[in-house]
């Protein structure tokens, strides 16, 4: 995962869809362009109020940590070691969250140089659900991306990708660790399958930049190489 996505759902939209409580007083804005330290909505449970839709920065800082300073470098956590890392292994196996996108971006070497950044969302507009962890570093309250190997198209995209949860499997990722290997399962391959890879153009790159026009489709350059990737 490259360190970009997009969410731009309103709390109560995502209060809604989420059958949660919405905790984040206002502070939350669209974002079609969120970056490392950026606050954005996460799902999360709470003893007494249940689900909770909270705003949280994207980085985790662990609670021991002496300063928030390293946190753009913890924006992602492998599957492979998030049970056993010191970093991640606590809030793994007791705070877990999901964390609520429209899509997230990719950047693709061309055969011909520069790189083409892509757009991965769903066709049918539907929310996404990436699986996250979070933490407490003094009054902040900080998270990290889980990723896992690329399945299907996506990897000819990038060789990781964002651990996706569908539906049916949020419940359990919010719920007791009971089996972890199940909970860091890749979703289905027909499922994914019904994501789109969108081809969008550079000013994505910036991180000044926002705004529903990054998200739009872009003709792609005559790029066919023999042998390169068949997206372009």
């Amino acid at each position: 995962m490259c360190g970009r996505y997009a969410t731009t759902r309103s709390a109560g939209d995502l209060s809604a869809l989420f059958e949660s409580y919405d905790d984040t007083e206002g502070r939350l804005a669209p974002d079609h362009n969120v970056a490392p330290t950026d606050p954005v909505p996460v799902v999360r449970m709470d003893a007494e109020a249940g689900r909770v839709l909270s705003a949280g920065r994207w980085g985790l800082v662990p609670h021991w940590s002496r300063s928030a300073a390293g946190a753009a470098r913890m924006i992602n956590a492998r599957v492979e070691t998030v049970a056993t890392s010191r970093a991640y292994a606590d809030p793994f196996a007791r705070r877990r969250c999901l964390v609520p996108a429209d899509g997230w971006y990719e950047w693709v070497r061309r055969p011909a140089g520069g790189k083409q950044p892509y757009y991965m969302t769903p066709r049918d507009g539907s929310v996404l659900a990436f699986a996250g962890i979070w933490s407490r570093w003094e009054s902040l309250l900080t998270f990290s991306v889980l990723t896992t190997a690329a399945v299907g198209e996506l990897a000819e995209v990038h060789d990781r990708m964002p651990l996706l949860l569908p539906a049916d499997r949020w419940a359990a990722w919010l719920g007791p660790a009971d089996d972890p290997a199940t909970l860091l399962a890749p979703p289905p391959v027909d499922w994914l399958a019904g994501l789109e890879i969108r081809p969008v153009g550079p000013a994505v790159g910036d991180v000044r930049n926002d705004g529903p026009g990054l998200i739009e489709r872009v003709p792609l350059p005559e790029e066919r190489v023999e042998g390169e990737m068949t997206l372009f």
